[in-house]
């Protein structure tokens, strides 16, 4: 009897497994709602949308957009194949509300999306139906905004938009592209917020916003497109003309930015290293704080030597004193600028602390260490072969006494002989333990840089090693160069050359009609101009209360590819593309998101499926 079973619990494993039945690519459709879609004369609070299969909601207190816009939160709560929303605020008379849950509904089983689907209904006999859209990009650098609010005011007053919530608003969606909807007619101002404490009205001088400088009346007119019906993923069934209502206007432009403000606090205090106290603000400083003890007597006055970094946002208090450096806490009083409620600069004191933290092994290792004198660290960047707009850099390791070029030595090979030649020396603006040497270089020029032993000195009596590396100047054919004819600009201007991360790495100032980089390291280049209106080589923001836009920002739409050896001209028609469709998908950060679920492959889903079987089966009838 052996064989014979053996035979039938093989023949069982090779029926292939069913697959399911149908999939399901539909999305859920609305069946019912009380009210009812459209409905007027409504006076209730609560709203129940049931769909003919069970949903989900993602995200609602986010992704949910109510207008005219709710000051309490609603309550939104999927249950089922129902949706239930309860208002909290008490609703307005003869006004049309939408419900609009852009892109957050799905089924609950294959997660198909109800795209753009809105509800709406009206408190007064008629149901308001007009609608505008656009899109909102990031200023700078014409990002599309995902996740902010849009909205409208019919109180024309420039107060409105910083005393009054909105009318009527949307969020944008992954592409920045928004529409109002369930409009009156009448004439509207329109603006974005990133609305930090969610009161609809722009009173946080730290909030991004856009606005436009125009009005606009919504309109509409009737007219046609073309549906595309497919037989299968590559061959048409039919084109149909489909009539619709187009609504106006659908192409406004929005540029989001935020005002020169930052409100000025303390970050965090630390004390990283014994010898070193950090304070970390959020913004640079005008002024250095200084700390006055409180738990401790320094031995001199010049208890401490000051390193700045970021432009004075952070200031390193290396502590020279040696009687402190064995105390694990070292309690100041300190007096800083600190926005007050009103976002006013008040002097704010307070009481702080440098802790040290040490670990239990920490002791030994210092011992070991003072037992070995440690030299002072200097690194310097000097690779053997260096760009020629390149600038040596030397950073030490901990304040140093009276750096200055005399310490330095840089030679070149000429006629087979080290001759000195000259440099200029000058201190790093952002971090004041930094230093450049720079001179203007030639192609394919040998040099030599060198810096004696114990020649430069620290507060910690650390003296320097010696150093010596010799670099060669690139060659000119090791380089490209770019030169772009500009067009369609007619004021001053510069163009920043941008990596694969939309990072700048090159910058140079329009002049006579074009704009020229010289000696680009072989790549692939991408381009954003900057309209500089004021002249001064920086992308300004704009502000509202002086009416003022931010500059303006244009992406050249293709890429530049600057071989070795190589001259590359190109025309720039800065207008010739609209600005929503100029910056290159290969470097836009907030990429749209795949909303619908691809196509389920029936064909090699079911081979694979019974592939897959039979080879699993025939294991099992071997393995039995």
């Amino acid at each position: 009897m052996a064989l014979p079973l053996c035979l039938l619990f093989y023949s069982c494993a090779n029926i292939a497994s069913p697959n399911g039945g149908p999939y399901d690519e539909t999305p859920p459709k609305m069946i019912s709602s009380m009210p009812e879609l459209n409905q007027t004369n409504f006076k209730g609070n609560k709203i129940e949308l049931v769909f003919d299969e069970l949903i989900q909601v993602e995200q609602p207190s986010e992704n949910v957009i109510i207008t005219p816009p709710q000051l309490v939160m609603p309550v939104i709560r999927p249950t089922g194949n129902r949706i239930l929303v309860e208002l909290k605020d008490s609703l307005k008379e003869n006004t049309t509300y939408t419900i609009d849950f852009t892109n957050s509904v799905a089924d609950n089983n294959e997660k198909n999306v109800l795209e753009n689907f809105t509800f709406a209904f009206s408190t007064g006999d008629v149901i308001d139906t007009l609608e505008v859209s656009g899109i909102l990009l990031n200023a700078a650098d014409l990002e599309p905004m995902p996740g902010i609010i849009v909205g409208i005011h019919n109180n024309l007053e420039d107060s409105a938009f910083v005393k009054t919530p909105f009318l009527r608003t949307s969020k944008t969606n992954d592409k920045g592209r928004f529409t109002i909807r369930n409009l009156s007619e009448g004439t509207y101002r329109i603006f974005a917020l990133n609305d930090a404490n969610r009161d609809f009205k722009f009173d946080q001088p730290g909030e991004e916003i856009a606005f436009n400088d125009s009005t606009f009346s919504p309109t509409f007119e009737f007219s046609t497109r073309q549906d595309t019906i497919w037989k299968d993923t590559l061959t048409v069934d039919t084109v149909l003309v489909v009539p619709y209502t187009h609504f106006l206007p659908d192409d406004i432009e929005l540029f989001l930015f935020k005002e020169n403000f930052e409100r000025q606090y303390l970050q965090k205090t630390e004390r990283p290293q014994e010898h070193l106290g950090v304070l970390t603000f959020n913004a640079p400083l005008d002024t250095i704080p200084v700390p006055v003890p409180l738990d401790f007597t320094p031995s001199d006055s010049a208890w401490y030597y000051v390193q700045t970094m970021d432009d004075q946002a952070v200031i390193n208090y290396w502590i020279t004193d040696p009687s402190l450096l064995i105390k694990d806490t070292l309690s100041f009083e300190l007096t800083y600028p600190k926005s007050d409620s009103l976002n006013v600069l008040q002097a704010q004191t307070d009481t702080l602390q440098f802790v040290m933290r040490r670990r239990a092994n920490e002791r030994k290792k210092k011992d070991d260490e003072e037992a070995k004198p440690l030299a002072l660290g200097m690194n310097i960047y000097a690779p053997s072969s260096m760009d020629i707009f390149d600038t040596i850099h030397v950073e030490f390791t901990e304040p140093v006494f009276d750096v200055s070029s005399e310490y330095f030595v840089l030679d070149q090979m000429k006629d087979s002989v080290w001759m000195p030649v000259e440099f200029d020396f000058f201190q790093d603006t952002t971090n004041s333990l930094a230093y450049y040497i720079r001179r203007k270089w030639n192609y394919d020029e040998e040099y030599r840089l060198e810096v004696d032993s114990a020649q430069i000195k620290s507060v910690y009596s650390k003296w320097n090693d010696p150093f010596s590396a010799k670099f060669r100047i690139k060659k000119k054919e090791d380089y490209g160069n770019l030169y772009v004819n500009i067009q369609g600009l007619n004021s001053p201007g510069f163009v920043e050359l941008l990596n694969s991360t939309d990072a700048p790495v090159r910058k140079a100032m329009v002049k006579d009609g074009g704009v020229l980089f010289m000696d680009l390291k072989p790549d692939k280049y991408y381009a954003r101009l900057i309209v500089d209106v004021n002249g001064n080589g920086e992308w300004d923001t704009g502000n509202y209360a002086e009416k003022l836009q931010p500059e303006k920002v244009y992406y050249y739409p293709k890429l530049f590819d600057v071989m070795q050896n190589w001259d590359v001209e190109e025309t720039w028609d800065v207008l010739s593309t609209p600005v929503v469709r100029q910056k290159p998908m290969e470097i836009t950060k907030n990429k749209p998101k795949e909303v619908t679920k691809k196509k389920r492959d029936y064909k090699n889903e079911g081979t694979q499926n019974k592939s897959s079987s039979n080879s699993s089966s025939g294991m099992s009838g071997i393995q039995f």
